[in-house]
């Protein structure tokens, strides 16, 4: 009984260190997020978002409508006005309907699946993506966690246009380079800047969710099962 007390102790040592971990894979210079896949309004928010203005070109082939309803509390006629805008069915994934061949031939590739990138790259880097587009200097965009990305900033009429302003650094080798100290919002969008962080934290932790749905449950289940064990501990 002691031993099992222990490894419960252990256990719930361990598990900040583990969201920590998760946390730090999404790279260099990743801002933490804030995203909570258990408010359900941040996930309503997030899927309305991601309906308007990234399913056009990506879909959630692994996320179906009524997985969404069921998940999010909503009804089957709210998500058929507000989130369907093809001939899908309450039934089906949630799939784009811009054709392969075109897509590859308009952008050079056919935009990804995004069903599990919230699991590959974390809430906090897709919040960090999403705050990280700018304008460079050949007028094209840009982004800070993934440079020379061929994705256009689809929502740089809610952010705005953002220019880096640059300060220099001297390498070990003595070489001088030009690096981004910062942002200056140039061409103002029609949210303001912290609007549009919650629309980034809201969209990220939809797509978290979306990577795996289970998890809503799991955590909740969890809980029980911590205080089962306590109990009998």
């Amino acid at each position: 009984m002691k031993k099992l007390a222990t490894y419960l102790f252990i256990a719930i040592l361990l598990m900040p260190l583990t969201s920590l971990t998760v946390s730090a894979a999404g790279g260099a210079g990743v801002a933490h997020s804030g995203a909570n896949i258990n408010d359900t309004a941040s996930l309503q928010r997030g899927a309305k978002w991601y309906v308007n203005y990234c399913l056009g070109c990506h879909t959630l082939s692994y996320m179906r409508y009524n997985r969404l309803a069921r998940d999010l509390g909503l009804s089957e006629e709210m998500v058929m006005q507000n989130l369907v805008f093809s001939d899908a069915k309450f039934g089906e994934t949630m799939e784009t309907a811009m054709d392969p061949d075109q897509a590859k031939s308009w952008f050079g590739k056919t935009p990804p699946d995004l069903s599990l990138i919230g699991r590959s790259r974390s809430s906090d880097w897709l919040y960090s993506y999403l705050r990280g587009f700018y304008q460079d200097e050949t007028g094209g965009w840009n982004n800070t966690q993934l440079p020379n990305a061929s994705m256009p900033n689809v929502l740089w009429r809610l952010q705005g246009i953002q220019t880096p302003v640059y300060r220099q650094e001297t390498s070990e080798s003595g070489f001088t380079h030009d690096v981004i100290d910062h942002f200056q919002l140039t061409t103002p969008g029609t949210q303001s800047p912290h609007e549009f962080e919650e629309t980034a934290r809201d969209i990220a932790a939809f797509l978290e969710y979306a990577g795996e749905p289970a998890k809503l449950k799991r955590k909740g289940v969890g809980v029980w099962v911590i205080l089962f064990l306590a109990l009998f501990t």
